[in-house]
């Protein structure tokens, strides 16, 4: 399906990160008991609630850590072995919602599959926790091993990023009504690409549609914004983009986490020019860590001085990286947000793997 493009897509840039990285007013960094399973534990689906349970634990602090290089200063450190993020050593892997209930995470599933056709890749139950990843294909930083050129379609193709929708009985935060517009302002929407959508199945579902003229905007049951667009992407899931109070301000925030500016990215071939997408907004920047991976809209929010409320359901932006060998790396995941107070989670290629195989489908 997507094979000519996918081996047109290998970078050919020569991506440099952030040498430091210290975003000082917004880090939180997880204590030492808060770490994820070690090679020696054996504890399996247990092991995984803890280590979720710790990220719900992590409280806001200012915590300095200036100097200490979280991302290498060169690309000598590809993230997984997939050619397309060969010159790069993080990707942006997806993100994390919170849902209120159970009843909300069946009818997200539900919405996601049956609206978009989303695909269950993994899923994990233990304890009060409830955690289900959803997307259009492996997120394995490998070419599969059932891959084969030129039979198999990209859908089976490693490196697509994730919706992670996770429920925590013991959570008693009402994120999001049925029906609401989101709960806060700070992320726009979450940009999809899709062959097909089905407005009905999102209604039906407990979406709620806020237009359709050429393209879907719909707030999920979860209270989640969409876009959804018909047309074809690598990987459908494309951007998240986010109102900023001041977008250089924000700009200047992901760049220390080596993210670059980019070529915007289009489902469809007129690129902006026809009414079924719109063209990038005005005085907007995306920023990703490599072009082969979803990335970031940051787009300057209507009222500047009012400033952005935090969605509540958006609990991280997740990034996956891998330290070079001259690079001191936390066995802890580091936790902290961006100046729309969207959180971002920093997972290294083997936590990550880690929590793959504990959670896998």
């Amino acid at each position: 399906m997507m094979l000519g493009l996918l081996f047109t897509l290998v970078v050919t840039s020569n991506l440099r990160v952030s040498t430091a990285f210290s975003p000082i007013q917004y880090v939180s960094i997880k204590s030492k008991q808060s770490r994820l399973m070690s090679a020696r534990d054996n504890k399996g689906a247990d092991s995984l609630v803890h280590a979720m349970d710790r990220r719900s634990a992590i409280a806001q602090s200012a915590v300095a850590i200036a100097g200490v290089s979280l991302l290498p200063g060169t690309a000598n450190a590809a993230v997984g072995t997939l050619p397309e993020f060969a010159d790069t050593n993080a990707i942006v892997q997806g993100i994390t919602l919170n849902v209120a209930d159970k009843s909300q995470q069946d009818a997200m599933v539900k919405f996601l599959e049956d609206a978009f056709d989303f695909k269950i890749l993994r899923q994990i139950k233990a304890g009060p926790n409830s955690d289900t990843w959803m997307g259009f294909g492996p997120e394995q930083l490998s070419i599969p091993s059932n891959f084969e050129i030129p039979v198999s379609s990209f859908a089976e193709y490693g490196g697509h990023a994730s919706i992670h929708i996770r429920y925590d009985a013991q959570d008693s935060n009402v994120y999001y009504r049925n029906g609401d517009n989101a709960p806060g302002d700070n992320v726009a929407f979450l940009q999809v690409g899709v062959p097909t959508y089905r407005v009905s199945q999102m209604v039906k579902n407990g979406g709620n549609v806020l237009d359709a003229y050429g393209y879907v905007n719909v707030v999920s049951p979860c209270g989640f914004p969409i876009r959804s667009i018909v047309g074809i992407s690598p990987d459908p899931i494309m951007m998240i983009a986010i109102n900023c109070q001041d977008v250089q301000r924000s700009r200047a925030f992901y760049e220390k986490l080596g993210f670059v500016e980019q070529e915007y990215p289009y489902a469809r071939p007129s690129k902006g020019t026809g009414q079924f997408e719109p063209p990038q907004p005005p005085q907007s920047v995306y920023l990703a860590p490599s072009p082969n991976c979803m990335g970031v809209l940051l787009m300057q929010s209507k009222n500047k001085r009012k400033g952005v409320t935090p969605n509540p359901v958006v609990r991280s932006l997740n990034i996956v990286y891998n330290p070079s060998e001259d690079t001191s790396s936390s066995e802890d995941e580091l936790f902290f947000s961006d100046p729309s107070g969207i959180g971002v989670s920093l997972q290294t290629v083997e936590q990550f793997e880690k929590e793959q195989k504990l959670s896998k489908n």
